[in-house]
């Protein structure tokens, strides 16, 4: 860890940093970090967490850094998503993956994993973080007004489609260390 004063004597730390590019959005953004940014990077922290043992690399950091190159909504969770896959691909021991997916209510409807023009017209968005093996939600927000009825279908159909994520991660994975261990044998 470093520097060394940040270090917890019987866990490790976690950092993250998430980032927008200034050409990532319609209308070009300071390149100094926003509030957003900020918020973004520890709601990031916060729910990848849950997913990694802390406790058994003490006086250790793990720095995650989230770049966007193009913000077409869905940054939050594409970037839990990307992170979890990282550590994993980088090899730090984790309970399982999160994967990250949300759903929103886009005029009187409620769908999956909007894009941006939905997110900014849309009533409500909903993400959702999870580890499917444990069935451990990690990150549960809302944004807008739902009913109840529609708040249970959105975090339903959010978590539908992190079951679906966390399949294709797996499967990158897996992909990855076969093409590896092909190249070794």
């Amino acid at each position: 860890m470093h520097p060394k004063h940040l270090a917890q004597p019987d866990r490790m730390v976690l950092r993250c940093r998430y980032h927008m590019a200034p050409f990532s959005v319609q209308e070009r953004k300071s390149p100094a970090p926003s509030r957003r940014e900020v918020e973004l990077s520890k709601v990031i922290k916060e729910s990848l967490e849950p997913a990694l043992f802390l406790e058994l690399y003490p006086r250790t950091g793990v720095d995650v850094f989230v770049e966007v190159l193009q913000a077409d909504g869905g940054t939050r969770c594409a970037s839990i998503t990307a992170a979890a896959l990282a550590i994993a691909d980088a090899g730090v021991p984790m309970r399982d993956l999160v994967a990250a997916c949300a759903a929103g209510k886009v005029d009187d409807t409620v769908v999956l994993d909007l894009y941006d023009a939905e997110d900014k017209l849309g009533c409500a968005d909903v993400p959702v973080a999870y580890m499917p093996s444990l069935n451990a939600v990690t990150l549960l927000q809302m944004d807008g007004i739902l009913s109840p009825d529609e708040f249970e279908k959105a975090v339903n159909m959010a978590m539908d489609g992190c079951k679906k994520i966390y399949a294709l991660q797996k499967e990158a994975l897996k992909t990855k260390y076969m093409v590896v261990k092909e190249v070794e044998e």
